[in-house]
């Protein structure tokens, strides 16, 4: 996305697409073996004590036998784009880069598919690395509407998610995703503005305001990823992918008494409730 003999200089060009001008000439170097084992284990800790800030995950850390101090889980913790889950004050401020819009859900009933699309970015633990997985989904019904691996978490990753559910799908009423900084990135946000839709953003550090994403996390890593040490990306995208078939095709889902995803999507849904 950002090119050297564009007529923009390529600071203008990072500050649009939400990136930072030195990760431009960054060259990625392999993570540590060791530095993978406490990354996979503190994935884990982070999905049963999401609350758990680097003090706290040191201390757990060390409960297991890994030796690690403070700084370096906090190092880890921004590699992984994983952080401690409690409200803060002042999280309305606005930056005046990367506007924050207000979370649009609370409240809202929401019962039909297309009504609220969610999406998300999660750290995905390998043999020999890692990656992360974005996925968008459809709130009512909980359907993975599209997903993608990347070594990176920039936002024309996000992007080429968002457009292959609007592709695939058409579009929804509102748009929610966190407040990381693909989300809020002019790029991002001007493109759900061209299609129309409504943007909606959870409260900083507030993981139940995109619940439903949070739970599919949840069960992608229990049921799939923990279960396999993938030794490539293409591996990882493989399991992956049949995974999340099995989920929207196969996997009974409690909250629609027992049908899929894909049922449930294509179904005239019943009221399912208020919002988290």
């Amino acid at each position: 996305m950002i090119r050297r003999d564009h007529e923009l200089p390529v600071v203008r060009q990072a500050e649009l697409v939400g990136i930072s001008r030195g990760s431009v000439y960054y060259l990625p170097r392999p993570a540590r073996e060791a530095d993978l084992l406490l990354m996979r284990a503190m994935d884990e800790l982070h999905l049963e004590y999401p609350f758990a800030g680097a003090r706290m995950l040191r201390d757990l850390l060390k409960a297991q036998g890994f030796e690690v101090g403070r700084k370096h889980v906090s190092t880890l913790m921004r590699r992984m784009g994983i952080e401690a889950i409690y409200r803060r004050p002042n999280t309305s401020r606005k930056h005046p880069k990367h506007p924050i819009y207000p979370y649009l859900l609370r409240g809202l009933t929401i019962d039909r598919p297309d009504h609220v699309w969610a999406m998300d970015i999660t750290y995905i633990p390998m043999a020999r690395g890692f990656v992360y997985l974005a996925a968008v989904i459809d709130w009512a019904s909980r359907k993975v509407l599209a997903w993608e691996l990347s070594i990176t978490m920039e936002t024309d990753f996000c992007i080429r998610v968002l457009d292959q559910a609007l592709a695939r799908h058409g579009r929804p009423e509102i748009f929610n995703t966190d407040q990381g900084s693909q989300f809020t990135s002019l790029a991002f946000t001007e493109r759900l503005k061209a299609e129309t839709i409504g943007i909606s953003m959870d409260g900083r550090g507030c993981w139940r305001d995109n619940v439903f994403v949070e739970r599919l996390w949840r069960s992608v890593k229990y049921e799939e990823v923990y279960l396999h040490a993938y030794e490539s990306v293409s591996q990882a995208r493989a399991g992956i992918g049949r995974y999340l078939d099995f989920y929207n095709t196969r996997r009974p889902h409690t909250a629609h008494g027992g049908r899929t995803p894909d049922q449930a999507y294509a179904a005239t849904l019943p009221i399912m409730g208020k919002a988290a």
